[in-house]
C-alpha cells in the first residue's frame, strides 16, 4: 500500500523543514542546540499537524542519534521498559549521543505510564521528546514537566500551507509527473485549519480523483470531493478539532440542540471526557463571564465530576452543562477586557506605578511619598472614593466594556453611578 502524500514528502533536513521559524530559523531557540547534537528532553505542543513528529525526527538524524517511537495511543508501560532497556544497552549514560524517545499523543498516557519514563529522563538513559495537543500543564504530571523544556508549535500560516502545496508538486515522483494547476486555493487552505497532514491529504484526494491530463484545482472541485468522503468521528484524528469547534459555536450560538448533537458526536466517538469538560470550562468564562457568573462554577463542577466518573453516566453531566450554557446568557467583555490590556503592556512597555498605589514597607518609601495620597475605600461612604488607578500615561482608558444583558446591565449601572463622567460608562 502506498504511504500518503504527507510521508512521502517528510522532510528529513532542517534546511527543508517548513514554518516554525521561532524554535528553528536562523535565530530559532533549537537552531543551535540541533546544530550542535545537545538536546535535552522537550515537549512539543501545538496543533495537529504543524511538524511535531517530523522536527523530532530531524533532530536525531542531524545529531545522530538513534531513533524510538511510540504512540502513547497504543503503548503501554511494558512496550516503555522494553524501548528503556534497549537505550540504556545503545548509548553511554550522559553522552550527546543519547537515545531518542519520542511519544506521539504523550498527554494521553496515564499517570502511571508517565511515571515510567522518570527515571530514564533522570539519569540520562533517553532523551525524551513528546509530543502534545494539549497543554502540557494540564495533562503531564509535574515530575515529568519540570524535567523536560517546552515548545509551542504554531498553527501553520497561510503562506506555510501553500508553501507546502508547492513542495509538495515539486518533491513527490507522483505528482510530479502531472500537470497540475492550482487555480484556487482557498478551500484547501480553509479546510485545512492550519493542518499541514490534512492539507496534503485533501490535496492528494483531489488529484487522484481527476482522471483528466490537465488537473485543475478549483474551490468548488475542493469542497464536492471532501464533501463526498467525509469519515466518521475519529477522536485521534483530524475531524476531532472540526467537531469540537461545532460544540463550542453551537453553545455560543446559544443552540442547545447543535450543542447535544455534537457532544453525542464526541461521546460515541469515545472522546476524552475531561477534554470536553475542560473546553466548556474555557467557554463559561470567555462567552459567558459576568453575563452569569454561575456558569464558571457549574462547569468547573462538571469538570470535577466527569474527571471523578467517566462513561458512562458522565454523558448524562457533559449534557447538563452544555445545555446550561447554550441557555445562559452570553458576554465576552471579560475576555476582550484581558486581551485590550495586554495589548496596551505590548504597546507601553513597563509604565511606572503612581505613587499613591505603591507599597511602602521601608522608612525610606514613606519618606519618598509611596501610598501618600492613596484613599482607604471603606473609609468613604459606599466604599468607593474616586482616584486614579493607572499610570497617568494611560489614565481614562477603558478596557472593560460590559455586555448587554440584564447582570452587566447592572454593572454598567454600578460602575456609571461611581466613575460618572470618567470612563463614559
Amino acid at each position: 500500500m502506498d504511504a500518503p502524500l504527507a510521508e512521502r514528502i517528510r522532510p528529513q533536513k532542517l534546511e527543508d523543514y517548513i514554518s516554525q521559524l521561532h524554535l528553528v530559523g536562523p535565530n530559532g531557540s533549537l537552531t543551535q542546540q540541533i546544530v550542535k547534537g545537545i538536546v535535552p528532553s522537550l515537549l512539543f505542543w501545538g496543533p495537529p499537524g504543524t511538524g511535531k513528529t517530523t522536527l523530532a525526527q530531524i533532530i536525531a538524524q542531524e545529531s545522530k542519534r538513534p531513533f524510538y517511537e511510540l504512540s502513547a495511543i497504543n503503548s503501554g508501560v511494558k512496550d516503555i521498559r522494553e524501548v528503556i532497556d534497549k537505550a540504556k544497552q545503545s548509548g553511554g549514560l550522559f553522552t550527546a549521543k543519547n537515545p531518542i524517545l519520542f511519544i506521539d499523543e504523550i498527554h494521553r498516557f496515564s499517570k502511571s505510564q508517565q511515571d515510567s519514563l522518570l527515571a530514564a529522563v533522570e539519569k540520562g538513559w533517553i532523551t525524551l521528546i513528546g509530543a502534545t495537543t494539549e497543554n502540557p500543564s494540564f495533562e503531564v504530571i509535574p515530575a515529568l514537566l519540570s524535567r523536560c523544556q517546552v515548545y509551542v508549535l504554531n498553527a501553520f500560516s497561510k503562506a506555510d500551507l501553500e508553501a507546502l502545496l508547492q513542495r509538495a508538486m515539486k518533491m513527490d515522483t507522483k505528482l510530479n509527473t502531472k500537470n497540475i494547476q492550482l487555480q484556487e486555493t482557498e478551500a484547501l487552505l480553509r479546510l485545512s485549519g492550519g493542518d499541514g497532514r490534512k492539507l496534503l491529504n485533501i490535496f492528494e484526494l483531489v488529484v487522484n480523483a481527476s482522471s483528466e491530463e490537465n488537473i485543475v484545482i478549483t474551490n468548488q472541485r475542493v469542497l464536492e470531493l471532501v464533501q463526498q468522503n467525509t469519515v466518521l468521528y475519529d477522536k485521534t484524528g483530524e475531524q476531532h478539532y472540526d467537531i469540537i469547534s461545532a460544540f463550542i459555536k453551537s453553545i455560543r450560538g446559544s443552540d442547545p440542540n447543535g450543542a447535544v448533537y455534537w457532544l453525542a458526536r464526541m461521546i460515541e466517538g469515545g472522546e476524552d471526557v475531561k477534554f470536553i469538560a475542560r473546553r466548556m470550562l474555557i467557554l463559561a468564562s470567555e462567552d459567558i463571564g459576568n453575563a452569569n457568573p454561575t456558569a464558571l462554577i457549574m462547569a468547573n463542577n462538571t469538570f470535577q465530576a466527569v474527571t471523578t466518573i467517566g462513561y458512562p453516566e458522565s454523558r448524562i453531566i457533559l449534557s447538563q452543562c452544555a445545555v446550561y450554557l447554550a441557555t445562559s446568557p452570553k458576554s465576552n467583555a471579560s475576555y476582550m477586557a484581558i486581551g485590550a490590556a495586554q495589548q496596551m503592556v505590548k504597546q507601553t512597555g513597563d509604565l511606572p506605578v503612581p505613587l499613591h498605589l505603591r507599597n511602602a514597607p521601608t522608612k525610606l518609601m514613606k519618606e519618598l511619598g509611596y501610598g501618600d495620597e492613596y484613599k482607604y475605600s471603606h473609609d468613604y461612604p459606599n466604599n468607593f472614593a474616586e482616584q486614579e488607578f493607572l499610570p497617568d500615561a494611560i489614565k481614562q482608558t477603558v478596557f472593560y466594556n460590559p455586555g448587554n444583558n440584564s447582570r452587566e446591565n447592572s454593572t454598567r449601572e454600578f460602575l456609571k453611578n461611581r466613575w460618572k463622567d470618567k470612563y463614559n460608562y
